[in-house]
C-alpha cells in the first residue's frame, strides 16, 4: 500500500491517528469531518495515498465512489437532509487542504448554505452522536 508518513489521512487509514469512523473496509475509510460544514459532514478516502484525482488509480477511485454512494444513502436515511453536496477538491487553488484524494459528503437542510469546509472544530460528542445515527443506517 502506498502511504505517506506525514499525511493525516494516511495516519487515520492506518489507525495511527484518531477519527470518528463510520465504516472501513480493505481499501477505504469513511469518517466524520472534525470541522464539519454541517451536521453529518463526512469524508471517504482510499487507504492508499494519492495526492489528487490526477494520480488516483482506477481501482481506488472506483472503491471510493462505491462507498460514497453507500454513505450518502446512510446519511439520507439517518438525517433526512433536503440535499447533499458531494464534492472533491484538487490543488490548493481549488480549496484542497489535505493532499490525499478524498470526497466530502455535506448534508444540507432547507435554508442552509454551508461552506465547502467547516471553519472550526465541531463538538466531538455531537459529531459522535450523529455518526452513531449514520452507522445505524448502513
Amino acid at each position: 500500500m502506498i502511504s505517506s508518513s506525514d499525511c493525516i489521512f494516511c495516519l487515520i487509514a492506518s489507525g495511527q491517528a484518531p477519527a470518528i469512523r463510520i465504516q472501513e473496509d480493505a481499501t477505504t475509510v469513511a469518517f466524520m469531518d472534525v470541522a464539519p460544514a454541517s451536521d453529518g459532514h463526512l469524508l471517504v478516502i482510499p487507504r492508499s495515498h494519492h495526492k489528487s484525482i490526477l494520480d488516483v488509480d482506477d481501482s481506488a477511485i472506483t472503491d471510493v465512489a462505491r462507498v460514497v454512494q453507500k454513505m450518502a444513502r446512510a446519511v439520507h436515511k439517518a438525517l433526512s437532509p433536503e440535499g447533499m453536496r458531494v464534492s472533491q477538491f484538487n490543488g490548493r487553488a481549488a480549496g484542497q487542504t489535505v493532499f490525499h484524494y478524498h470526497v466530502h459528503l455535506v448534508p444540507i437542510q432547507a435554508g442552509e448554505r454551508p461552506p465547502s469546509h467547516g471553519r472550526a472544530a465541531g463538538d466531538p460528542d455531537r459529531i459522535e452522536a450523529i455518526a452513531a445515527r449514520i452507522r445505524a443506517c448502513i
